[in-house]
């Protein structure tokens, strides 16, 4: 299990010169050579820091292409207007306005360039997606399916837009934003983790996997853990605790954690420790009706008269 610190910043620069764009881009993205571009350009970018996140938007009148060397991380994208190219493995990729894509794999050099964008991105280091599904390998640069990309697109928008700028401070809300945000990139872009487990992995989902998950769980709940903690805790991998917990107890380790923080979040009403949308964001809820709706099902009230009887 590792400390995490979890970060909240804004920035917002105006570029008017190719070298200064190249600079902006490469602060962002590692390491990029510009190979040529217009004169006279101006762009816009913002980006935002949640944790381990980031956010980025860029807009304005500009062309320009550049070379990068291997980012290390995954870099997705969504264009508003304009275009927007990636080569890479000798692959040409162009996308237009309304396409979510996946620019290239973290070590591989590749040539972007953009066309007048409103591009947004999203990079997630390698570590992150890990915890997650471990040793994940994307098989494409395309959604599964222009349904899939605009789910995954809208999953990014309301978690920038609405949920960390509001919660990005409660360290279990924003991590729980962070799993959410990778699994729906997993759901949503092709990967070798949307296969079936390997045999090694079918022999460990035994009894004795769940319990000492569960102890580590039980133990840690207030702590922001993830698969990979519990699957390490368990001595297991990820896939393997995954399947043991679906063979043993028809969960999730996710959801037998979410039921352990929403027992942690009864004990709290009860003893009228905060109020109902504080205890709900320090047990990982950044909305409020969400969480009434969980405790309602799980307790048969709502968390508002638990409080006012406790």
């Amino acid at each position: 299990m590792r400390a995490r610190i979890v970060l909240d910043v804004e920035q917002v620069v105006e570029v008017t010169d190719l070298d200064a764009a190249n600079e902006v881009l490469n602060a962002a993205y590692g390491q990029m050579r510009l190979n040529r571009g217009i004169e006279h350009p101006h762009m816009w970018m913002s980006s935002r820091i949640h944790g381990q996140m980031r956010f980025d938007q860029l807009h304005g009148s500009i062309r320009l292409e550049v070379s990068v060397d291997p980012m290390q991380n995954y870099v997705f994208g969504h264009t508003g207007a304009g275009m927007v190219y990636y080569g890479s493995g000798g692959e040409d990729r162009y996308w237009l306005p309304g396409e979510s894509f996946l620019t290239a794999p973290p070590d591989s050099r590749f040539i972007g360039a953009v066309f007048d964008p409103r591009l947004s991105t999203v990079t997630l280091p390698r570590p992150v997606v890990d915890e997650v599904a471990d040793g994940v390998r994307f098989a494409g640069f395309r959604p599964l399916s222009p349904e899939a990309g605009a789910a995954w697109w809208s999953t990014c928008v309301h978690l920038r837009d609405e949920v960390l700028p509001l919660f990005g401070d409660h360290p279990l809300v924003s991590a729980n934003a962070t799993r959410l945000l990778v699994s729906a990139t997993l759901a949503a872009f092709p990967n070798n983790s949307l296969g079936g487990p390997p045999p090694s992995d079918r022999r460990d989902a035994h009894p004795r996997t769940v319990r000492r998950a569960i102890a580590f769980v039980e133990a840690n709940a207030a702590n922001d853990i993830t698969a990979a903690d519990i699957a390490r805790a368990a001595r297991v991998s990820i896939r393997a605790v995954q399947l043991a917990f679906r063979r043993h107890l028809d969960m999730t380790p996710m959801a037998y954690l979410r039921r352990v923080r929403l027992s942690c979040a009864h004990a709290d009403l009860r003893a009228a420790n905060g109020t109902v949308t504080t205890i709900a964001a320090r047990w990982g809820y950044a909305r409020p009706s969400v969480f009434a709706a969980h405790y309602r099902a799980a307790y048969g009230v709502a968390p508002s008269k638990t409080l006012r009887s406790g």
